[in-house]
């Protein structure tokens, strides 16, 4: 990992079109601006990690499981 030092209004510049700025240090927190293309996905570190675990859990269902639900979801729309 690289680590850097910053100071407040100071920032890094990631790749040709990602910039991220220091803008508000208080009470142990950091506030940061980050400049980027808006097709570029950027997330908490916390959620990133939560979609990636749902991601991984959703990758291991039993495709018959899924089917069986899929079947169930198509019964109940005719019954209507």
């Amino acid at each position: 990992m690289l680590v850097l030092t910053r100071k407040l209004g100071e920032g890094i510049v990631i790749g040709d079109d990602v910039t991220v700025t220091i803008v508000e240090m208080k009470g142990g927190n950091v506030r940061i601006g980050i400049e980027a293309p808006q097709d570029m996905k950027i997330y908490r570190q916390e959620v990133f990690d939560r979609i990636a675990l749902e991601n991984k859990d959703a990758s291991q269902w039993d495709m018959h499981d899924l089917d069986r639900i899929s079947d169930n979801l198509i019964v109940r729309k005719v019954k209507k």
